[in-house]
């Protein structure tokens, strides 16, 4: 879905993964990214009814999902399943989507989250949160600098 980026100023964005699905939240005029919750994913699907409940608390104008694709920017065997989950959401949600390639977002959630001095279980719980607001801050970054991927 194509629209002026400059319309939207409030983001979700999401790390999808096939057991755990990471949401974050960002404001373009705000401080940065703020994670919001794990949500449950799996054979079934991911728990609509808690992404329901985060959509309507913090009412996004624009999603953000993240792209796993390998390090030579190809697709990988997640990234269908992803782009698949992307495209859910911006239909449930009647929201504009855009996608952020998000090589490194885990490897480098986990070095923060590590670099905070959290205990590993503590760390395990909010490691996929935390990939979605490097999601997030990426695609804020890239917004500064110029056009990034949209559908």
């Amino acid at each position: 879905m194509n629209a002026p980026l400059a319309k939207h100023q409030r983001f979700m964005g999401f790390d999808f993964g096939t057991r755990r699905i990471g949401v974050a939240f960002a404001s373009a005029i705000g401080t940065g990214a703020q994670g919001l919750s794990t949500v449950r994913n799996g054979p079934g699907g991911p728990d609509w009814q808690v992404l329901d409940q985060l959509v309507a608390a913090w009412e996004p104008d624009a999603l953000v999902v993240g792209l796993p694709l390998n390090m030579d920017g190809s697709p990988g065997p997640v990234t269908p399943l992803a782009r698949r989950f992307g495209n859910r959401l911006a239909g449930r949600y009647h929201r504009h989507l855009y996608w952020v390639d998000e090589r490194l977002s885990s490897f480098a959630a986990e070095q923060d989250l590590r670099e905070s001095g959290l205990s590993a279980a503590k760390r395990a719980k909010l490691l996929d949160q935390t990939a979605a607001e490097q999601i997030l801050a990426t695609f804020l970054a890239q917004r500064s600098c110029g056009p990034e991927t949209r559908e």
